[in-house]
């Protein structure tokens, strides 16, 4: 009901504007009717959220949770504001930050006596305005790759990025030399709007994929339906890898970022009770595959069919790589 209706940036029609009592009450509660009652009533299969915003204005969720009819809540995260962006703090600690906000949220429903309520991502970026060239960069692509293993771990059922299409930010945005890339735009969407989009005509023929992109192609892989989210430990040197893992198709698959810009990363994959693997595959995307956008070639992730294989399996990760290892 509404969007991000906590800030004084959205429009409120009421006489008290943007507070959270009065917009629980037009929601509407067990005693009294509101929108949730009026949508109800004209289609019992929809399901209505509320917006939360976890530790950012104490007295919005505890009063919208507890005094509101719901059947799913709607969260918006976005770790960086415009002109302070950072690619060690969004390569390094800001999906993990999404974790710590989702875990906030969950206490705030289990003390409204709604612990199992689904919780939506229903707006996720890297900078809430004004996107510049990290937009582009592999630094938000190994953001967005992580935010899907830190939601696939936290039991998010359903997340949309901030937007697929048409929000090309030109050169408006941070540009600044301290940010790893190559460009010198930046945008919202995670697809190029292709050659007749002159702001962003660098991002590739039109449905080119950005770095962002890559990391929700990738993922493909790993969030499956029918499958199951599994911990992830790998060994060795991993103070500069991420690890996510899930069932797949009667295997295993891990998804291993490197976080560090220049150095690789070795480290030993082993599973419980198994031994030996009949294939193993690697799709790996990096810096080094990024990097070619220098030269306005926005090129494809790589993969490496390893064949069979003795576990603990030895891979070496490539500096700020996104890597899903599947084995069978």
């Amino acid at each position: 009901m509404g969007n991000e209706e906590y800030g004084s940036w959205e429009d409120d029609d009421h006489t008290l504007k943007n507070d959270a009592t009065t917009y629980a009450a037009a929601v509407g509660s067990s005693s009294s009717n509101g929108y949730y009652q009026q949508i109800k009533a004209a289609d019992s299969s929809v399901l209505v959220g509320v917006d939360v915003n976890p530790g950012n204005n104490p007295a919005w969720d505890p009063t919208v949770l507890a005094g509101s009819k719901y059947d799913f809540v709607e969260y918006h995260y976005y770790p960086q504001a415009p002109s302070l962006e950072s690619d060690a703090y969004l390569v390094q600690q800001a999906a993990q930050g999404l974790t710590t906000s989702i875990n906030a949220l969950k206490a705030e429903l289990a003390t409204a006596g709604k612990p199992d309520t689904p919780i939506y991502v229903g707006e996720i970026g890297s900078v809430y305005t004004n996107p510049g060239k990290q937009s582009l960069s592999i630094t938000q692509g190994l953001y967005a790759g992580q935010v899907l293993g830190e939601m696939m771990n936290d039991g998010v059922s359903r997340a949309t990025w901030w937007i697929g299409f048409g929000n090309c930010n030109g050169t408006a945005g941070n540009d600044s030399s301290s940010l790893y890339g190559w460009q010198n735009f930046g945008g919202y969407n995670v697809f190029a709007d292709g050659p007749t989009d002159a702001p962003c005509a660098g991002s590739g023929p039109i449905g080119t994929m950005s770095p962002t992109a890559r990391a929700f192609q990738l993922f493909s892989k790993v969030a499956v339906n029918g499958e199951s989210a599994l911990s992830a430990t790998v060994n060795g040197d991993t103070a500069n890898v991420r690890a996510y893992a899930a069932t797949h198709s009667g295997g295993t698959v891990l998804v291993l970022f490197n976080v560090s810009q220049t150095a690789t990363e070795q480290v030993a994959v082993s599973l419980s009770a198994q031994n030996t693997s009949s294939d193993v595959s690697v799709e790996t995307y990096s810096k080094a595959i990024y990097d070619q956008s220098q030269n306005n070639v926005w090129a494809d992730p790589t993969t490496a069919d390893m064949g069979a294989q003795n576990l603990p399996l030895t891979l070496t990760l490539a500096p700020w790589s996104m890597n899903v290892v599947i084995i069978k």
